[in-house]
């Protein structure tokens, strides 16, 4: 589990890809402190796990799913990359909480400065949209984001100028592609409201018991 406060901005040293996985070596500083072996961090959001440890640098395995679904398939010596280590139960949730499971990479349609106002929009397809709210949080290569306004497909983030420097947005440009997490708590839901079968009334006048839309009405919600 991450919050979506990057901790540094690390370099890809080297990709060495195979049929179906890549070996992602990148350089860092501050993710290195008291990682080892097996630990877990976030390369753009997507969490992955320590492989092997070298000077000043960590290796991860990326695997199939990893590559198609994100935009670590795409990166190379050089590129620059958000990392995260994984949340400690005893940290500061600065941000909220990511998982490093990526639903999709989106393409970046606008990224500008207004006055002190930086504001980000993404495309993201309706499978995805459907988890976003106004005033919700998103995660976009990681970074734990608010979400200020929803247009048609596009999903528009107000940025403070501190995040843009902090992360890989002071890098980026219109057309670059930007790994996408939705709120968890929204899938959860949905897939319960899905899979929980109807089962004897409560009392009488109710629906059956259970967690349902018709169950939430009649309680209330």
């Amino acid at each position: 589990m991450f919050t979506g406060i990057i901790e540094e901005v690390g370099a890809v040293v080297s990709v060495a890809r195979n049929a179906d996985s890549a070996l992602l070596t990148v350089r860092a500083e501050r993710v290195l402190e008291g990682t080892a072996l097996g630990d877990s961090i976030a390369l753009d959001g997507v969490c992955q796990t320590v492989a092997r440890l070298g000077a000043g640098t960590f290796t991860v395995a990326a695997l199939a799913e990893s590559l198609k679904k994100t935009t670590l398939g795409s990166l190379r010596s050089g590129s620059r990359i958000n990392l995260e280590r994984a949340l400690r139960l005893d940290s500061r949730l600065g941000g909220h909480l990511v998982q490093g499971h990526v639903q999709c990479a989106v393409p970046l349609r606008r990224l500008e400065k207004t006055g002190s106002n930086v504001y980000l929009s993404v495309e993201v397809p309706e499978d995805a949209l459907r988890y976003c709210i106004r005033e919700g949080s998103v995660a976009l290569d990681g970074i734990s984001l608010t979400v200020a306004e929803i247009s048609g497909v596009l999903l528009t983030a107000n940025v403070i100028p501190v995040t843009v420097a902090a992360t890989t947005l002071s890098y980026k440009q219109a057309g670059d592609m930007m790994n996408l997490e939705t709120d968890l708590i929204g899938r959860y839901v949905e897939r319960l409201l899905q899979c929980t079968p109807p089962t004897e009334p409560l009392s009488a006048g109710l629906p059956p018991a259970g967690l349902s839309a018709e169950r939430m009405r009649a309680l209330g919600y």
